[in-house]
């Protein structure tokens, strides 16, 4: 694992948001985080790169809520990269609309033959990364590309990438920032893997990972001075 410190959330975002610019300029397929700390690398890489016309845009996970929802990570993407592009790229969302075991066989079926070259995750307090959560039945998935997590916070069904799925990228990227999350970095960066912090388990099978966290969220880490 590669770990990227930076002075504070806007470095780290600025490292994610060129590592987004990159794979927008030379075309190629991203999965993309929810929550709100990478909506600011999403609005830093539409400046970078504003013409991501030869992208596909997977979501890393979803709430199973409408597409307007202000819990929906279709509408983050779409408000905070999408609609400050010049020209947008494929937008792939699950379909929510369907019950949660359809939406993730529906995803897993188009989301079939797609190499993902960068998977960018956050990661949450308790060590989660996308909605993959601790000693869920969803981090034994071997063969699934896709599964579902049922009455999990904010209590709403959702869909998430598996542990598989997401190290098939060429790229597995985290972004983490904020004292918050520094025990939950060290529990995935510094410790032995574990399914007590699912985010520990996910790291790309033949390619790059990395790890781009501000001075607070790298705090507990073992760092050489």
């Amino acid at each position: 694992m590669e770990l990227v410190i930076t002075d504070d959330a806007e470095g780290a975002a600025l490292e994610a948001a060129r590592l987004l610019a990159e794979v927008a300029s030379r075309g190629g397929a991203v999965a993309l985080a929810g929550g709100s700390t990478p909506r600011r690398a999403y609005e830093l890489a539409a400046g970078l790169q504003p013409d991501w016309h030869s992208v596909d845009v997977w979501l890393g996970d979803e709430r199973c809520v409408a597409p307007d929802d202000e819990r929906s990570n279709l509408r983050l993407v779409r408000e905070s990269l999408v609609a400050r592009l010049e020209r947008a790229p494929s937008l792939h969302p699950v379909p929510t609309q369907l019950a949660p075991g359809d939406a993730a066989a529906a995803y897993a079926a188009s989301l079939r033959g797609t190499t993902l070259d960068l998977a960018l995750l956050g990661i949450g307090p308790d060590g989660h990364t996308a909605s993959l959560f601790p000693h869920a039945p969803s981090l034994e998935a071997r063969e699934l590309a896709v599964a579902t997590e049922a009455g999990l916070e904010p209590f709403v069904d959702r869909v998430t990438l598996t542990i598989p799925a997401l190290a098939a990228a060429r790229t597995v990227a985290f972004l983490i920032s904020g004292a918050g999350k520094a025990d939950a970095a060290q529990r995935a960066f510094g410790e032995a893997p574990s399914p007590a912090t699912p985010a520990s388990l996910v790291r790309s099978a033949d390619g790059r990972s990395v790890a781009l966290l501000d001075r607070a969220a790298a705090a507990e880490l073992d760092l050489p001075v």
